[in-house]
């Protein structure tokens, strides 16, 4: 029997993907354009619509990077205007567990997971770098390990809020005026390295008892702990055999926790670009990386790699003939993409070579190295691929990352998953009424705790 895709949508604000000064790009926060976005998403069956969340603008020799994240609203404050406005799509957020404290947090999805009837999805993250942190009084303060070893800890935290209350503790008996069965009802007690808390957790048990956890990492530590944690996980592999290795690893590390390999999702970041005929998809594409990638944008990649100034650099000219500077990259503060350059003097050698292989100019190089997994051509073409990758274990669905705010999935809704559910691989109605329901993942257990009377 095959395999059922999953879809969710990505809102991807102002940055490289997303084509901003195209006349059909709309605001990037005001809530319509939020709620346009979760309407087509569900419209068309999605699991789940996911933000990111960026917790302080980049900056690029010490301006705001305009041409990344340039203001994002409250992530808990959006999903719960989406709530409002949606039946059935999950609701998933990136919450920081390196600048957060898990009772707030766990209090802040409880209430969205009660708001939206059971739709709440969690993006488990950590920060690495102090630049970050200073918006925070604890920044820049713990080394990898320890971060990861924090999140573990600030998860099972608030598990054990979560967890504080069985969900049968509130009778409301009109007749004999009992409210609450049980007096200890949100009692909890956690003490370790990171955490020192006690209390009375305020929300009582909601309709999934836990958000659905998701886990982004790709190092082993982030796979180990997804495997160990997590509902679902995204990746960024997206060639179908680096996505067939990925989803393998991770699968093979769920029986050393005590679970399932249906008990964790594999979701990668992906584009669609659809087109009548192949070449008419493909000519579309590249216009599309040419608006993402322009000049000015292809210089300031470039010089998250050299770590210096290269203003003065024809973008239609060759690489430079000098090597980066060498050190802790400065230059493009808060962004990630400066860590995964762990040797920028042989990156910068790879690219060389490339660009003379191909003979291809500075923004050339770049709209080639920063290019996402795309699916590219007509719908059936592309509705054929997206099945080929689940049905072979690359995946076990695909977060869309559009390229237009807020219609980017428009044309995808109405033309490709017509197609998946005449395959008899995509839903045609939502199964269940919660996410967890809707992604097939197994019930939780229901908390069995001991109170002591006081």
């Amino acid at each position: 029997m095959s395999k059922q895709i999953h879809l969710a949508a990505h809102f991807p604000g102002v940055n490289n993907t997303t084509v901003w000064s195209d006349p059909r790009s709309l605001s990037q926060i005001e809530f319509s354009s939020f709620e346009h976005l979760a309407r087509t998403a569900e419209r068309a069956k999605f699991d789940f619509l996911f933000l990111a969340e960026g917790l302080r603008l980049r900056e690029q020799g010490g301006e705001i990077y305009d041409l990344d994240v340039v203001g994002r609203p409250d992530t808990f404050t959006v999903l719960a205007g989406l709530a409002a406005v949606t039946e059935h799509l999950g609701l998933a957020g990136t919450i920081n567990s390196t600048f957060n404290e898990p009772y707030e947090v766990a209090r802040q999805f409880a209430s969205l997971d009660h708001l939206s009837g059971g739709r709440a999805a969690w993006n488990v993250v950590t920060s690495w770098d102090a630049f970050t942190g200073e918006n925070f009084r604890r920044g820049g303060f713990l080394p990898e390990d320890q971060r990861y070893e924090r999140a573990e800890q600030f998860l099972r935290t608030a598990w054990e809020l979560f967890d504080s209350w069985r969900g049968d503790e509130i009778v409301a008996d009109k007749a004999t005026g009992t409210f609450l069965a049980d007096p200890h009802a949100g009692s909890f007690a956690h003490r370790d390295a990171h955490f020192d808390i006690a209390g009375r957790f305020t929300v009582p048990r909601s309709p999934q008892g836990r958000p659905v956890i998701f886990q982004a990492g790709d190092s082993d530590a982030g796979r180990e702990f997804a495997a160990s944690a997590a509902d679902a996980i995204f990746t960024g592999h997206g060639t179908l055999q680096a996505g067939k290795e990925f989803y393998a690893d991770v699968k093979r590390r769920l029986p050393g926790h005590g679970r399932s390999r249906e008990e964790l999702l594999v979701f990668p970041a992906t584009t669609v670009v659809l087109g009548d005929t192949e070449a008419e998809a493909h000519e579309h594409a590249a216009h599309i990386r040419h608006q993402q990638v322009s000049g000015q944008t292809a210089i300031r990649f470039l010089e998250q790699l050299w770590n210096r100034d290269l203003s003065a650099l024809d973008p239609d000219g060759p690489l430079p003939d000098f090597d980066p500077e060498p050190g802790e990259n400065t230059i493009a503060k808060g962004r990630a993409s400066v860590r995964r350059h762990r040797d920028p003097v042989a990156t910068a050698r790879q690219w060389r070579e490339l660009a003379e292989a191909k003979r291809l100019s500075i923004r050339e190089l770049i709209i080639e190295v920063t290019a996402r997994q795309s699916f590219i051509g007509t719908a059936a073409g592309v509705a054929a691929e997206m099945n080929r990758f689940v049905q072979e274990d690359a995946c076990d669905g695909f977060i869309l990352v559009p390229h237009l705010t807020p219609g980017g999935l428009d044309e995808f809704a109405d033309a490709v998953v017509p197609l998946l559910q005449e395959r008899g691989v995509y839903r045609t109605e939502y199964p269940g009424g919660t996410l967890r329901d809707n992604l097939g993942l197994p019930p939780l257990p229901n908390p069995q705790r001991s109170r002591n009377a006081s």
